[in-house]
């Protein structure tokens, strides 16, 4: 799902360049002669620059042949221009102030990340962010050649109401804790290193300890699209495995934590297994679902806040619930389906932390507000080290 573009596309074409005049890089820190071994062992991107109107023009650069910067949900893909018959493609971008976005390089269809920039997620996507997005103390700078180290317990998830197989990674945080179900948990081990970031927090005093339980989706969209089945088998098969490998689960302290679809269901079992899930950190919930939207032409233009607004508005109770949403700010259609059922959480009962990310519908962004939303379901009320 692509959010609104922010930049206009450059058409793929060799820039012509008169010797002598200065090049369009140098504001970028990166005179000299475009193309040589010598520029390419200095070159780093991308690199941003104001440009004059609360945003920023920043670069993107690649060697070789044609390419395409492809970004996750912020932007259409973008080709890259040829500079004057060197090896040297190139974009400048405009993004808006605050935003963090993952990307990759697309090349003949296949998709690399930037090895020019230190900051990867997975083998094959880089982190862009521009000067003024909040740092992200916590997490690790990891290139694309890095292998995260995994968790060392693991647990066979096999048959049951769900069917098939699936392996559960579990870490125990600074001795383990409460326990803090990860959705979309193959994603937090492979692409964002999870683990390192709660072990940062947690010695930083910026959370208690927990366990962190990677539970990965075989099928997202149906698993995730307010499923009783998911959160039966959760109940009743999960958890009690997880019990049997050392760490309870005290469903008082259990905590939640999904993005875009694993959101919506993480809420959704907060309204449907209340004497379960108590704690729930969203972050870009899917909140304009309802049954059938997903094949519509335009999923987001139902009803605001989709079926769990309704379901809301029924008169449910979650007079129990702790619940932190965040979306990102640059999502311009996810914004009122989350606003709306931020506000109906509240009405009903909920103690609601409101918070919104530098970002698009984008992991990038999902992750600052990770750490310190878990900590805050916890009761972890002033959460410095991770940012407001």
């Amino acid at each position: 799902m692509k959010d609104e573009p922010n930049s206009s596309p450059s058409p793929s074409q060799a820039a012509v360049h008169t010797p002598g005049e200065p090049t369009p890089f140098a504001p970028f820190g990166l005179p000299g002669s475009i193309g040589t071994d010598a520029f390419w062992a200095a070159a780093r991107t991308p690199v941003s620059v104001p440009d004059g109107d609360g945003g920023w023009r920043t670069l993107f650069l690649w060697r070789g042949s044609e390419a395409v910067v492809d970004f996750e949900s912020w932007s259409p893909p973008l080709p890259l221009r040829r500079w004057a018959g060197t090896d040297c493609w190139y974009a400048e971008v405009r993004m808006p102030a605050r935003l963090r976005v993952t990307y990759r390089v697309l090349v003949d269809g296949a998709a690399h990340a930037d090895p020019l920039n230190p900051a990867g997620a997975g083998a094959d996507r880089s982190l862009a962010a521009t000067p003024d997005a909040p740092a992200q103390p916590h997490w690790p700078v990891v290139g694309a050649d890095d292998v995260p180290p995994l968790p060392r317990t693991r647990l066979r998830w096999t048959g049951g109401r769900l069917g098939g197989r699936r392996t559960v990674r579990v870490h125990p945080v600074g001795g383990g804790g409460p326990v803090v179900l990860l959705l979309d948990g193959d994603d937090w081990l492979y692409l964002h290193p999870a683990a390192t970031a709660f072990e940062s927090a947690v010695a930083a005093g910026a959370m208690p300890p927990v366990t962190l339980v990677f539970v990965p989706a075989k099928d997202r969209e149906a698993e995730y699209a307010c499923r009783s089945d998911f959160w039966e088998a959760v109940r009743d098969e999960l958890l009690p495995l997880l019990a049997e490998s050392g760490p309870p689960a005290d469903p008082d302290r259990l905590v939640v934590a999904g993005q875009s679809l694993g959101g919506l269901s993480a809420l959704y079992a907060a309204l449907e297994f209340p004497g379960l899930v108590r704690r729930i950190a969203v972050q870009s919930a899917s909140l304009w679902w309802f049954p059938g939207a997903a094949e519509l032409p335009d999923p987001l233009g139902g009803p605001l806040g989709g079926a769990l607004a309704e379901r809301l508005r029924g008169g449910a109770d979650l007079s129990g619930l702790r619940c932190a949403f965040d979306v990102g700010e640059h999502e311009t259609r996810m914004l009122p389906h989350c606003e709306r059922v931020e506000a109906l959480a509240g009405r009903a009962g909920a103690t609601v932390r409101v918070s919104r990310s530098a970002a698009a519908h984008d992991r990038a962004g999902w992750r600052h507000a990770l750490l310190r939303d878990v900590a805050w379901a916890l009761g972890q009320e002033r959460v410095p080290a991770i940012g407001r």
